[in-house]
């Protein structure tokens, strides 16, 4: 008997816990202060800030090849060296030159019929370089190239500080995207009102000069070529969503 009445006690209060289940979202849709989800409109505004760079980035090589190992390594070596010293005879400091690649490898050699006829040995030696003067640039490349660098794979200029830049970007990027909504929202008969969320997206351009093969670098070191870094852009996207009333 007692058993029977505590299993109808605990039908009552499952019972109940499922009643207070289902009333819940009830009395949550039927809750006006609970706002439903505001109309938006989204959109994407551009700014975009030039500047002038004071800074340039240049990677240059050595490339020897020897039908010896040793011998490729040694003659590259003393390349290296006198391009080395050909950059630190214009005060670059040490720490704005670093090695970025130094391979050795095989590569087959073929004769007319196609056939492997021996082994030829390859170096590259290349160096990252930072120059801080831009007015020593073509100076710089006609040096090298005459100590024996024949690898010039890109001249890259840029900026040492790009926030002020970048903060007048912003600006401009968010009064575009304010000034496209308002227009939208009068053309569409409606009110904008709050910001519901921001995003933004950061882009920068660099101007590359290229002086690969020694085609290239024979024209850079014989009529000193003068190598104007031009403007960079700094660009930012901003995505703003607004609600619209």
């Amino acid at each position: 008997m007692h058993t029977k009445k505590y299993v109808l006690i605990g039908l009552l209060m499952a019972s109940a816990i499922l009643l207070s289940a289902c009333a819940s979202p009830a009395m949550a849709q039927n809750d006006g202060n609970i706002p439903s989800n505001p109309r938006t409109i989204n959109v994407t505004g551009n700014g975009k800030i030039y500047l002038t760079p004071d800074i340039v980035y240049i990677s240059i090589g050595v490339h020897t090849e020897n039908k010896d190992a040793a011998e490729a390594v040694t003659a590259n070596n003393a390349v290296s060296k006198k391009v080395s010293d050909a950059l630190t005879s214009f005060k670059i400091d040490p720490t704005d030159i670093k090695t970025s690649n130094f391979n050795i490898y095989p590569q087959q050699i073929y004769d007319q019929s196609g056939k492997v006829e021996g082994i030829l040995y390859v170096v590259d030696n290349s160096v990252y370089v930072t120059v801080r003067d831009l007015s020593k640039i073509s100076s710089i490349l006609g040096k090298v190239i005459e100590a024996g660098a024949n690898s010039i794979s890109g001249i890259q200029f840029d900026a040492a500080d790009k926030s002020t830049a970048l903060s007048e970007a912003r600006e401009a990027a968010i009064a575009d995207a304010q000034s496209q909504a308002e227009e939208l929202c009068k053309a569409a008969g409606v009110t904008m009102g709050d910001v519901q969320s921001i995003n933004t997206y950061t882009s920068s351009s660099s101007s590359m000069f290229e002086a690969k093969g020694m085609g290239g670098m024979e024209l850079v070191a014989s009529s000193n070529v003068p190598i104007t870094p031009g403007e960079l852009a700094v660009s930012v996207d901003v995505n703003m969503v607004f609600e619209i009333k």
